[in-house]
Protein backbone atom coordinates (compact mmCIF):
# COMPACT_ATOMS: atom_id res chain seq x y z
CA UNK A 1 0.00 0.00 0.00
CA UNK A 2 1.32 3.38 -0.71
CA UNK A 3 2.11 6.12 1.69
CA UNK A 4 -0.65 8.39 0.24
CA UNK A 5 -2.84 5.44 0.24
CA UNK A 6 -1.96 4.99 4.12
CA UNK A 7 -2.66 8.59 5.11
CA UNK A 8 -5.61 8.78 3.14
CA UNK A 9 -6.69 5.43 5.29
CA UNK A 10 -5.83 7.09 8.30
CA UNK A 11 -7.93 10.41 7.34
CA UNK A 12 -11.38 8.61 6.70
CA UNK A 13 -11.21 7.19 10.47
CA UNK A 14 -10.81 10.27 12.22
CA UNK A 15 -13.59 11.53 13.85
CA UNK A 16 -15.46 14.78 12.05
CA UNK A 17 -14.87 17.06 15.42
CA UNK A 18 -11.35 16.36 15.51
CA UNK A 19 -8.49 19.47 13.67
CA UNK A 20 -5.29 20.96 14.13
CA UNK A 21 -6.56 23.72 16.60
CA UNK A 22 -7.02 23.04 20.60
CA UNK A 23 -8.81 24.73 22.73
CA UNK A 24 -7.42 24.41 26.08
CA UNK A 25 -8.76 25.17 29.45
CA UNK A 26 -8.76 24.93 33.14
CA UNK A 27 -4.69 26.41 32.85
CA UNK A 28 -3.00 27.43 35.34
CA UNK A 29 -2.81 31.15 35.28
CA UNK A 30 1.11 31.33 35.86
CA UNK A 31 2.10 28.97 32.77
CA UNK A 32 3.45 30.86 30.14
CA UNK A 33 3.17 30.52 26.44
CA UNK A 34 7.34 28.94 26.66
CA UNK A 35 5.90 26.43 29.30
CA UNK A 36 2.73 25.58 26.40
CA UNK A 37 5.79 25.11 23.46
CA UNK A 38 7.45 22.94 26.14
CA UNK A 39 4.45 20.53 27.13
CA UNK A 40 2.25 20.64 23.75
CA UNK A 41 5.45 20.46 21.54
CA UNK A 42 6.15 16.67 22.62
CA UNK A 43 3.40 15.79 20.54
CA UNK A 44 4.44 17.35 17.11
CA UNK A 45 5.32 20.78 15.46
CA UNK A 46 3.15 23.70 16.44
CA UNK A 47 2.05 26.33 14.32
CA UNK A 48 0.78 28.86 16.96
CA UNK A 49 -0.22 29.48 20.62
CA UNK A 50 -2.36 32.03 22.17
CA UNK A 51 -2.64 32.24 25.65
CA UNK A 52 -5.87 34.18 27.17
CA UNK A 53 -4.59 37.09 29.16
CA UNK A 54 -8.09 39.34 29.80
CA UNK A 55 -9.99 38.88 32.71
CA UNK A 56 -12.67 36.26 30.77
CA UNK A 57 -10.02 34.39 28.54
CA UNK A 58 -7.13 33.76 31.58
CA UNK A 59 -6.48 29.97 31.98
CA UNK A 60 -6.97 29.26 28.60
CA UNK A 61 -4.76 28.66 25.51
CA UNK A 62 -5.58 27.85 21.58
CA UNK A 63 -3.03 25.16 20.20
CA UNK A 64 -2.36 25.09 16.48
CA UNK A 65 -0.75 22.32 15.14
CA UNK A 66 0.73 21.67 11.58
CA UNK A 67 -0.35 18.38 11.45
CA UNK A 68 -4.11 16.94 12.58
CA UNK A 69 -2.67 13.66 13.79
CA UNK A 70 -0.16 15.38 15.98
CA UNK A 71 -3.11 17.74 17.04
CA UNK A 72 -5.06 14.11 18.16
CA UNK A 73 -2.01 12.81 20.18
CA UNK A 74 -1.46 15.50 21.92
CA UNK A 75 -5.33 15.71 22.77
CA UNK A 76 -5.32 11.38 23.36
CA UNK A 77 -2.14 12.23 26.15
CA UNK A 78 -2.99 15.69 27.82
CA UNK A 79 -6.95 15.44 28.19
CA UNK A 80 -6.98 15.46 31.84
CA UNK A 81 -3.18 15.71 32.52
CA UNK A 82 -2.14 17.06 36.01
CA UNK A 83 -0.37 20.25 35.57
CA UNK A 84 0.58 22.12 39.15
CA UNK A 85 -2.69 20.60 40.73
CA UNK A 86 -4.72 21.64 37.79
CA UNK A 87 -6.26 18.86 35.12
CA UNK A 88 -5.89 20.25 31.22
CA UNK A 89 -9.36 20.37 29.93
CA UNK A 90 -8.68 19.96 25.72
CA UNK A 91 -11.61 20.33 23.03
CA UNK A 92 -11.42 20.65 19.37
CA UNK A 93 -11.98 23.85 18.12
CA UNK A 94 -15.63 24.56 17.22
CA UNK A 95 -16.42 27.57 14.99
CA UNK A 96 -20.12 26.95 15.22
CA UNK A 97 -20.32 26.64 18.61
CA UNK A 98 -17.54 29.95 19.22
CA UNK A 99 -19.89 31.67 16.90
CA UNK A 100 -23.13 30.60 19.19
CA UNK A 101 -21.36 31.66 22.22
CA UNK A 102 -20.36 35.07 20.84
CA UNK A 103 -23.90 35.56 19.59
CA UNK A 104 -25.14 34.57 22.90
CA UNK A 105 -23.15 37.85 24.64
CA UNK A 106 -24.44 40.01 21.82
CA UNK A 107 -28.13 39.28 22.27
CA UNK A 108 -27.57 39.62 26.14
CA UNK A 109 -25.97 42.63 25.89
CA UNK A 110 -29.04 43.61 22.93
CA UNK A 111 -31.88 42.36 25.63
CA UNK A 112 -30.29 44.23 28.38
CA UNK A 113 -29.96 47.35 26.42
CA UNK A 114 -33.73 47.14 25.37
CA UNK A 115 -34.53 46.77 29.36
CA UNK A 116 -32.73 49.94 29.98
CA UNK A 117 -34.16 51.89 27.55
CA UNK A 118 -37.66 50.54 27.83
CA UNK A 119 -37.68 50.78 31.97
CA UNK A 120 -38.36 47.34 32.41
CA UNK A 121 -35.97 45.15 34.78
CA UNK A 122 -37.33 41.76 33.32
CA UNK A 123 -39.06 40.32 35.85
CA UNK A 124 -42.38 41.46 35.12
CA UNK A 125 -43.71 38.40 34.00
CA UNK A 126 -42.74 36.65 37.63
CA UNK A 127 -45.12 35.65 40.23
CA UNK A 128 -46.40 39.22 42.16
CA UNK A 129 -46.02 38.31 46.07
CA UNK A 130 -49.01 39.04 48.32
Amino acid sequence: MSAAMQRNDRVRRLPPEVNRVLYVRNLPFSMSAEELYALFGKYGAIRQIRVGNSKDTRGTAYIVYEDIFDAKTAVDHLSGFNVQNRYLIILYYNSTRHKTKVGLKDQEAELRRMQEKHGVDGEQHATKKK
